[in-house]
């Protein structure tokens, strides 16, 4: 077993261009002031990190971490979730992902794919001068459309879909286990890899690459009905990286999973403040430990009702309450006593 670290932040959701949010010493200080002790960095956010000096010089790296260790924090992973979305798109989506990328490669899905390829891996390199194991990120979707099989799909079509985005990410998955550093799919609806099916294709279309493993975040399966508990029994092997966002799932006579299109208020499924959902933190964090899961429990904020400076405050109490320290005894070692195969005989009537 092994003690989850934490409480940690995802800083994506509450970038903002007023103080402290807007500099990373602000946004640190804010941080450590509530409890974190661990921050999950967006490297899309360039006042955060510049992830092109990071992935070329150590001296960058060094002070950027002596910077971020000065408030008492340590960085948990580095994101490339917007990139890692461009990586595959499917012409659909074309116009509305072409908002994540930047301007030079905008109009080109060409250019846009290898300019997500080449910064994901710069991602790696930054990740193994920082001293990071983990890296967290979107697989992006080829096949997402396709989810409802209507109109049908034909034959081979999935198959194709995954070994698609298999070649586009085996060059990046190379580059991370060059680096010793594992990529960590946040298994997400819009992408190919969103529940433990297609996870489990990805996986298999890469040749079983160790690198490929899971973010785990059960406010998705909640909104998909899946069983997160049982997920962890499924899969605690490849959870390297560690969402903790709550949700809820109410369906009434006229929505239910698909949500009606309704805006996040609104629909059947929706995430919310920990603590405020339906989800069972209890047992997640219980099977984690058990099951050894080497993770920091990461807080992401992205409730339709509460602010993000009270989702803030109440989450870091909220993980460390959460947080088990791992026995290194057994309750019963007091009665235990040396083996004695004679005696094991005799027990057993041998």
């Amino acid at each position: 077993m092994k003690t989850i670290k934490g409480p940690a932040v995802f800083l994506a959701q509450f970038v903002d261009s007023q103080a402290p949010f807007n500099s990373l010493d602000g946004i640190c200080k804010w941080a450590s002031n509530l409890g974190y002790k661990g921050i999950q960095i967006p490297t899309w956010e360039s006042f955060l990190i510049d992830l092109d000096e990071a992935a070329a010089s150590q001296d960058y790296c060094d002070e950027l971490k002596g910077t971020i260790n000065s408030y008492g924090l340590e960085i948990t992973e580095l994101s490339t979730h917007l990139q890692g979305q461009l990586v595959a798109v499917n012409p659909a989506y074309d116009i509305m992902f072409d908002n994540f990328a930047p301007e030079k490669v905008k109009n080109n899905p060409k250019a846009r794919t290898e300019w997500a390829i080449e910064t994901v891996k710069k991602a790696a390199t930054a990740s193994r001068r920082l001293g990071l194991h983990a890296h967290a990120t979107f697989s992006g979707a080829l096949l997402w459309h396709t989810a409802h099989p209507w109109p049908q799909r034909p034959p081979g079509l999935v198959e194709m879909g995954f070994e698609e985005l298999a070649k586009r990410w085996m060059p990046i998955l190379n580059h991370f286990d060059k680096e010793g550093v594992d990529v960590c799919y946040e298994i997400h609806p819009g992408e190919d890899l969103h529940d433990g099916d297609t996870f489990e294709r990805f996986l298999e279309a890469t040749g079983n690459h160790k690198r490929v493993n899971i973010l785990y975040d059960p406010s998705h399966f909640v909104l998909q009905q899946l069983d997160y508990i049982a997920y962890i029994d499924h899969y605690h092997e490849f959870i390297k990286s560690f969402h903790v966002k709550d949700s809820e799932f109410n369906p009434t006579g006229k929505k239910g999973a698909f949500g009606g299109y309704n805006d996040w208020g609104e629909r059947a499924g929706r995430y919310r403040s920990l603590g405020d959902g339906q989800i069972d933190f209890k047992t997640i964090f219980s099977k984690l430990t058990q099951y050894g899961c080497d993770v920091w429990a990461v807080m992401e904020w992205e409730c339709c009702i509460k602010s993000p400076e009270q989702g803030a405050r109440e989450g870091a109490k909220f993980i460390q309450d959460h947080i088990i320290e791992a026995t290194t005894k057994t309750f019963d070692d007091f009665a235990g006593a040396e083996t004695d195969t004679e005696k094991l005989k005799k027990i057993l009537g041998l």
